[in-house]
């Protein structure tokens, strides 16, 4: 079956005994079943709490991250609880879930890193209310946007954006653009050159171009309300 090599399979489906591999008409591999965990936290205690979920895997994982689909209808459809246009799961920016997996690059390591965690603050959320735990995002691209400002050290959402688009270019290439830091220099001149090179190991130059294609449209809704609110202020 197409996926079945996926890497950390045998052991993901040993510590979640109640998820199994389903039929796929696409070469993704598919997981479904009862998802059941206990996590905890110093500040937050434990929590065992279980989900039903389909996992897509890709056949280009961990270059690219599984992407899953709570399908018992326990988390609420509301921006509160982070659910993507597309009913999978946003458990987090893109970019940090590669580099938190770069070390544990299986199946088992983004349940532990990137699945478990998210859940964890689900059940906390519906359990007690209030925010999301572990730094909630804001929803959407924006959100994302924001969180790449952190990861690559830029202060504007531009400046994020046109690190993503480089990051889709030839190293060669991209060394030859003005670095996004604002420096002046060209990239290949600048520091901010190291900074790069951690995240060109975490995919391939496409998955970067199609990360910065979806970044420029929540970029122009951001530059969008800036001018609203230039407009306001200035009226």
């Amino acid at each position: 079956m197409a996926g079945t090599n996926a890497p950390g399979l045998r052991e993901f489906l040993r510590e979640f005994p109640r998820m199994a591999v389903r039929p796929s008409g696409t070469s993704d591999l598919v997981l479904k079943g009862r998802f059941t965990f206990t996590a905890a936290s110093n500040e937050h205690g434990q929590i065992s709490d279980e989900y039903l979920l389909t996992i897509h895997v890709s056949r280009d994982f961990p270059k690219s991250l599984p992407r899953v689909t709570e399908t018992g209808g326990k988390i609420p459809r509301t921006d509160g609880f982070h659910i993507n246009p597309d009913d999978t799961l946003c458990l987090g920016s893109p970019l940090r879930l590669l580099l938190n997996i770069s070390t544990a690059p299986t199946l088992l390591g983004f349940a532990e890193k990137c699945l478990v965690p998210h859940l964890f603050a689900i059940s906390h959320k519906l359990r007690h209310g209030g925010p999301l735990l572990f730094g909630e995002l804001a929803h959407g691209l924006l959100g994302i946007l924001v969180d790449y400002m952190d990861l690559f050290k830029l202060e504007k959402p531009e400046q994020a954006f046109r690190a993503l688009q480089l990051l889709g270019l030839k190293k060669r290439r991209a060394n030859k653009y003005p670095c996004p830091c604002g420096c002046k220099r060209r990239l290949g001149k600048c520091r901010f050159n190291f900074r790069t090179r951690k995240f060109r190991e975490l995919s391939e130059r496409s998955w970067f171009r199609q990360q910065a294609q979806e970044a420029e449209k929540q970029l122009e809704i951001y530059r969008s309300r800036l001018r609203d609110r230039r407009l306001k202020v200035e009226g």
